[in-house]
């Protein structure tokens, strides 16, 4: 039982390890936090603020450590035999660990691009990222959610009902815990509230 917690912790620390703002001290780019709206540090404001090879260096650190810790946990799936809710927990640890991340007293970031980074984790099941990347460019580009919050909200919702229906129990779970560290770091967030907006495509 000690390694699955190990695996865990693993992944969780690793998810703590936030590239944005290790990207505003290696490029001088205190943008992305002081003028971006929501103050976000993530892979959207690393690109708008702090330019395309910062952008680019934060979106592979938050692939990479969403990543290699379920490859780690699944190399090592045998252990989880016995307790499939903690493989479960491993799968959502880094996304936990990106939103309330020890080394920053738990104000992080909303993982939307470490989430892409644990189901890219699960191939070659290929369902989940799939489901989850199809689900975000349909509401930002055919059926358009605005703004922002409540676009990831209805993605989140939409792919858990998706993979219920088409994935394993444990991947499921996984999904579930990890969609309740993002919304729970959105609802957390101090950006305002707008009313949300619906565009089609072929009307916008």
């Amino acid at each position: 039982m000690l390694t699955p917690l190990l695996l865990i912790l693993g992944g969780y620390l690793c998810g703590s390890v936030l590239f944005a703002r290790l990207a505003v001290d290696l490029f001088g780019k205190a943008a992305i936090l002081s003028e971006s709206r929501d103050a976000n540090p993530g892979t959207a404001n690393a690109f708008q603020y702090g330019g395309f090879w910062c952008g680019v260096l934060v979106l592979c650190g938050d692939l990479a450590k969403g990543f290699l810790p379920v490859r780690v946990c699944l190399a090592h799936a045998d252990m989880f035999d016995r307790a499939p809710l903690l493989l479960a927990l491993a799968l959502a640890a880094p996304v936990v660990g990106h939103a309330f991340p020890l080394f920053y007293r738990f104000h992080g970031g909303k993982g939307i691009a470490v989430t892409f980074g644990c189901l890219l984790g699960l191939l070659p099941m290929w369902e989940p990222a799939a489901y989850f990347a199809l689900v975000f460019v349909f509401f930002s580009v055919i059926l358009r959610v605005s703004p922002h919050f409540y676009r990831t909200v209805v993605t989140y919702l939409v792919t858990l009902g998706l993979l219920f229906f088409r994935c394993p129990p444990v991947v499921w779970s996984g999904f579930l815990f990890l969609s309740c560290a993002v919304l729970l770091r959105f609802h957390l967030s101090k950006e305002e509230r707008e009313r949300p907006v619906v565009n089609v495509l072929w009307k916008s």
